[in-house]
C-alpha cells in the first residue's frame, strides 16, 4: 500500500477508537517508565554505592557525578509518571484534602533524599483543608527537589511555609531557596509546557505539571525573589468550604 493510501485509510479511524488507542499506547509507556526503566535506573545507582570502596580520590568524583545524575533521573521518572497519570485520568473534580498531611509528608520524604540540603520550617501550616485532590503531593515534591536540584549554594537551603487568608478563602505555600534565582523575564517561560526539552532555562515537565495540577484545583503559583539571594515559588490554593 502506498504512504498516500495509508493515510487515507488512516483518515477512516474512528477518532474515539483513535483516541483510546492512544490512550492505551500512553498507558503501556507510563508503565515502562515507572518499572522497567526506574528498576534498571535504581539498579545503577545500588552499584554505584557498592564503588564507594574500590576507586581512588579521582575516581571519586566520577563515582559521584554517577550518582548524581542516577539520582535525578530516578526522579525525572516519577514525575513522568504523575503526568501521565494527569493526562490519563478523566475528568475529575477537585475534593478536599489536608494541606498539612500531604506538605509535611513530601518534606520529610525530600529531606530523607537530599541529605547534603538544610529544611526549614517556618511556623506551623494551617490545619484547614484545601481543594485538590492527592496529585498536590506531586506539587510539593517537584517544588522542593526544584529548590535543590537547581541550588548552587552549599548548603542548599530550603524554607517553606504556609499562611491562611480566611478573607479571600485561601492558603497560600511559599517555598524559598538561596539558589541563583529566577530571571524576571523567565518566570513565566519556566512553567511551559514548550519548555521540557534540554535547553529549558526553568524546571523541564516538573514546573509544567507543577502549574498544570494548581489551574485544575482553581489556584495559582508564581515566583518571586527571596532576600538576600534565591527565588520564592509561591502556589496559592483555595480553602474547602
Amino acid at each position: 500500500m502506498s504512504d498516500d493510501a495509508e493515510l487515507l485509510a488512516g483518515s477512516d479511524v474512528n477518532p474515539k477508537d483513535r483516541l483510546k488507542r492512544q490512550r492505551d499506547d500512553l498507558r503501556l509507556l507510563n508503565q515502562v517508565m515507572r518499572h522497567d526503566i526506574r528498576n534498571d535506573l535504581q539498579l545503577v545507582g545500588a552499584y554505584a554505592e557498592l564503588l564507594d570502596d574500590h576507586v581512588d580520590e579521582e575516581g571519586e568524583a566520577y563515582l559521584d557525578v554517577i550518582k548524581r545524575n542516577t539520582e535525578t533521573a530516578v526522579s525525572l521518572t516519577t514525575t513522568v509518571r504523575d503526568l501521565a497519570e494527569v493526562m490519563l485520568r478523566d475528568e475529575a473534580e477537585p475534593s478536599r484534602v489536608s494541606l498539612n498531611r500531604i506538605l509535611s509528608q513530601q518534606i520529610e520524604e525530600v529531606r530523607s533524599g537530599y541529605s547534603e540540603a538544610v529544611f526549614t520550617v517556618e511556623g506551623s501550616f494551617p490545619e484547614e483543608e484545601v481543594m485538590a485532590d492527592e496529585m498536590l503531593s506531586s506539587v510539593f515534591r517537584n517544588l522542593l527537589r526544584n529548590a535543590v536540584q537547581h541550588n548552587d549554594e552549599t548548603p542548599p537551603t530550603v524554607t517553606v511555609s504556609a499562611d491562611l487568608d480566611e478573607k479571600d478563602g485561601v492558603v497560600e505555600v511559599r517555598v524559598a531557596d538561596n539558589g541563583p534565582g529566577v530571571p524576571e523575564s523567565h518566570r513565566d517561560e519556566v512553567f511551559g509546557k514548550g519548555e521540557k526539552g534540554l535547553d529549558s532555562p526553568g524546571a523541564g515537565i516538573g514546573l509544567y505539571l507543577v502549574r498544570s495540577l494548581i489551574e485544575i484545583y482553581g489556584g495559582d503559583v508564581w515566583i518571586e525573589d527571596n532576600e538576600p539571594k534565591g527565588a520564592v515559588f509561591v502556589v496559592r490554593l483555595p480553602l474547602a468550604s
